[in-house]
């Protein structure tokens, strides 16, 4: 299967191109970068980087996108006019351009999440069953780190364990979050789920969900050693989206977990 690489110059697209090339049922069709990129030109998975997204859904089955929340939405006009399945793994993404991938998945398969990870995919289940055993009796606290240059904060792998948690608990996320604490707060909130970001070095991603009870704390939390992970759960999904109907899919559609 060919694959389309959007953001092809940046450290992910790097890894998604090396995890492509080791796998013998995959082959890079197209390399993908903005215009002015120090990237166009050259020659990254044995093709010429370039910036038309026409000609590289030409030569491409799935075109697998971690940019920007603007060329994404670029991106996903081409892939829906052409017909073509779309990977993405952008974060950022306002509630407009969100409803935008919703349209566009009336058209293509899509497969979104904040994570491709297989390892952080298992996280959210398991996050999710620990909240329905623990219930309202412990607190929650969802804490993340991320490399400097990270853009976005929480990130979405954060804010997907505290819709996730919330939903376990029944409650609405957007009622109950509070992003880091300043100043004479007073008491927490029974139900409140908390959010903290580290920013940092070279950190490729760290999450943790605490879950604070009396006498007891209960945390499951993953750490990416590797942007590797990333890209291979992306390739997964992929694969798994060739030949696949129109609609929106997450990785836990991919890895069977519904």
């Amino acid at each position: 299967m060919r694959l389309a690489i959007a953001g092809a110059g940046g450290k992910m697209g790097r890894a998604l191109i090396e995890a492509a090339l080791a796998d013998p049922a995959l082959a890079i069709g197209a390399a993908l970068e903005v215009a002015g990129s120090p990237a166009l030109g050259s020659h990254l998975g044995g093709v010429r980087v370039g910036s038309d997204i026409v000609a590289a859904l030409a030569a491409s089955e799935v075109l697998i996108d971690f940019t920007r929340p603007d060329g994404t939405l670029a991106h996903l006009a081409a892939c829906a006019a052409a017909g073509k399945p779309m990977v993405i793994g952008t974060t950022g993404l306002s509630p407009p351009q969100l409803a935008a991938i919703e349209a566009a998945a009336r058209r293509i398969a899509i497969a979104m999440a904040p994570n491709f990870a297989v390892g952080v995919n298992a996280v959210f289940k398991l996050a999710e069953t620990a909240a329905r055993i623990l219930g309202e009796d412990f607190d929650v606290e969802i804490v993340e780190a991320h490399h400097r240059q990270k853009v976005d904060a929480p990130s979405g792998t954060a804010l997907r364990l505290g819709e996730i948690v919330a939903g376990a608990l029944h409650r609405k996320l957007d009622a109950v979050a509070v992003h880091g604490r300043h100043g004479d707060t007073g008491a927490r909130p029974a139900q409140q789920i908390g959010f903290h970001a580290i920013r940092g070095g070279d950190i490729v991603g760290e999450h943790t969900v605490i879950f604070a009870g009396q006498g007891e704390r209960v945390e499951v939390a993953v750490r990416s050693q590797s942007r590797a992970t990333y890209a291979l759960g992306a390739l997964r999904a992929a694969k798994w989206l060739r030949g696949r109907a129109p609609g929106r899919y997450d990785m836990a559609d991919v890895l069977g977990l519904k």
